[in-house]
């Protein structure tokens, strides 16, 4: 099969806004939770009625402060209730949302500001906002700062402003009316605004949400949404979960503070990236390790594995099923505690999860969705369902999404979840769509008989190694990160006589090696060079192997003494890794693969 469409559940709107979902909500459904904002070591419930009036009096306090319908006003913080708030407020007041990362360098915020033609920004911080003031151009006339109480500000500042204004304003936008800018981190040159519309949003999350009704519209429904709000995907859950009435909750410090928050809110299900639920996986493989049940841990998870594969088989043995039971009550109940305890299913996007992990999940008792999608499709463009599941695969389109296949293998997208072009860059829109507006998405994929889309690798990113052998790197990177010690890793050997890999070590877990291994005071280079530790990564790198031919498998690899992160500027938001700045980064290192060649 090359091409698949799905109808459409929701069709395209023909009139009316995202303002529309949070005014509508709060007519027939004023004391339904929508929100729920941190409060102490808990949460205060926000119903749909105190919602819309935050919304509205934040709105009018930027229409007080002058922001006309269809200026451009920007965002800069982590994930946080009054991003929520802010969104819908920038839209209530005619106005577009530019999303910047907390994590961005002035440079960035110069370049986003100055292409973008912001008139204002909202930051989350004094630091943030001292950073801003460096680089702020003229045009970007409003600096206001959250943690300052820019929602009190804004509500006193507007409260002159009649409801009349606001419903002027709400009613002057149309679906085709660009809602937000979002600035892709191009691996080269400078990010590219990606202008996406209401009826895009409304597209997407109306078709989701009706396509995963199960989980979006379940009675007492909730999410915790720990994505940044900056990235496509975390807004797509922000949107979702409004357009849904789904009790959303932030939570804007992931490393210190998820447990506790999935502990506390306990929701529904979960939406991540996979390098989450590795984490979880890896920390419990650990925790066992330490606990001198490593073994069982481990055959509970081949345990969950084969069950979920007998779960598409439609074959599970008694005994299957009776080593299943008891390694749900030791094992795999402790794994839903550690997302909060309620959680069922979750989705997955923004990078491969990997059948082993999907298998493994499912079989422990929380199913995976596997999507796929691009800030340029307004996140998801396929979804695999609770009714329609097949692990390893990203799923079939959304309704109302078409995919092909091109002769070249690269995955092509059409529908109403398609932006509207990147701004003001004709010669960039010129390269992604083709003459029938399919948007050429530089992934390398295949459609099985079914219409399930599996991505095999990037079509930019494709190895090809000095004796033309052609190597997708996420093959292997995948099968690497599933190790508990690997943390990030990057296929190298473009154009060189073979493929090496630098690999990088989980930091939490290495200790538990450290100690069970008396390598106590070790640094960290030391470690690097280390003939038991390489020995363990070789392990990883040998199951690696074994899902290529050998001349696309790994012959040599390095352990880096520091680990990649956003900080860094080696990953982005969403935690893929930036290969051309690890390629300029550790050039020498990959230098040393080659040396004795």
């Amino acid at each position: 099969m090359n091409e698949m469409t799905m109808p459409a559940l929701v069709p395209s709107a023909t009139e009316g806004n995202l303002t529309n979902l949070v005014a509508e909500r709060a007519w027939f459904e004023p004391e339904r939770i929508m929100l729920s904002r941190p409060l102490g070591e808990g949460w205060q419930p926000v119903t749909a009625r105190e919602f819309e009036t935050e919304v509205r009096t934040a709105a009018k306090g930027l229409i007080a402060a002058g922001i006309q319908i269809g200026d451009r006003v920007a965002i800069m913080s982590r994930t946080r209730y009054e991003w929520t708030i802010l969104d819908f407020a920038i839209w209530y007041a005619g106005g577009v949302v530019v999303p910047v990362y907390d994590t961005s360098s002035a440079e960035q915020i110069d370049w986003i500001l100055n292409d973008s033609g912001a008139v204002g920004i909202i930051v989350e911080t004094p630091t943030l906002r001292e950073l801003v003031e460096t680089v702020r151009p003229a045009h970007t006339r409003h600096v206001w700062t959250m943690t300052d109480g820019v929602l009190d500000i804004l509500t006193a500042s507007g409260a002159h402003i009649g409801d009349d204004e606001i419903d002027r304003r709400r009613n002057a936008l149309v679906p085709d009316t660009l809602a937000t800018l979002i600035y892709t981190s191009g691996t080269t040159g400078k990010p590219k605004g990606v202008s996406l519309t209401h009826g895009n949003f409304l597209s997407e999350c109306g078709n989701v949400v009706q396509g995963a009704k199960d989980l979006f519209l379940k009675p007492d429904g909730s999410t915790l949404l720990f994505l940044p709000v900056a990235h496509v995907f975390g807004r797509m859950v922000q949107i979702g979960a409004v357009t849904a009435g789904l009790h959303l909750a932030h939570c804007s410090d992931p490393v210190g503070r998820l447990s506790a928050d999935l502990a506390s809110f306990k929701p529904t299900f979960v939406l991540a990236v996979p390098r989450i639920f590795e984490k979880i996986y890896n920390g419990a493989e650990a925790k066992a390790e330490a606990a001198g049940k490593g073994d069982i841990f481990r055959k509970a998870a081949a345990v969950a594995i084969a069950y979920s594969e007998g779960l598409d088989t439609k074959k599970i043995s008694l005994s299957l099923r009776l080593k299943h039971a008891l390694f749900d009550k030791l094992v795999y109940s402790k794994i839903r505690i550690a997302v909060g305890g309620r959680v069922e299913a979750a989705i997955s996007g923004g990078a491969p999860l990997g059948a082993r992990l999907g298998h493994f999940y499912r079989g422990a008792g929380i199913t995976i969705l596997e999507g796929y999608g691009l800030t340029e499709t307004t996140a998801g463009a396929t979804l695999n369902l609770s009714t329609a599941l097949r692990v390893g695969s990203v799923g079939k389109p959304i309704p109302g999404t078409s995919v092909k296949i091109a002769e070249d293998g690269e995955v092509l997208l059409r529908g109403p979840i398609v932006m509207r072009g990147y701004w003001q860059n004709d010669a960039a829109n010129a390269e992604v769509f083709d003459a029938d507006r399919w948007f050429k998405t530089g992934d390398l994929g295949k459609l099985d008989d079914d219409g399930y889309l599996f991505i095999v690798g990037r079509k930019k990113e494709l190895i090809v190694t000095a004796g033309g052998k052609n190597v997708a790197p996420a093959v292997l990177e995948d099968r690497l990160r599933s190790h508990p010690l690997v943390s990030q890793c990057v296929v190298v050997g473009d154009a060189r006589p073979f493929i090496g890999a630098l690999i990088t070590v989980d930091q939490d877990l290495l200790k538990p090696w450290i100690a069970a291994n008396k390598k106590q005071g070790a640094s960290m280079a030391e470690l690097a060079v280390d003939p038991q530790l390489i020995s363990v990564i070789q392990t990883a790198v040998d199951e690696a192997n074994k899902a290529v031919s050998k001349a696309e498998s790994i012959r040599k690899f390095r352990i880096l003494t520091t680990d990649f992160t956003i900080a860094g500027g080696q990953l982005t938001a969403k935690l893929s890794i930036k290969r051309h700045v690890i390629a300029q980064e550790f050039a020498a290192e990959i230098e040393a693969l080659y040396e004795k060649e």
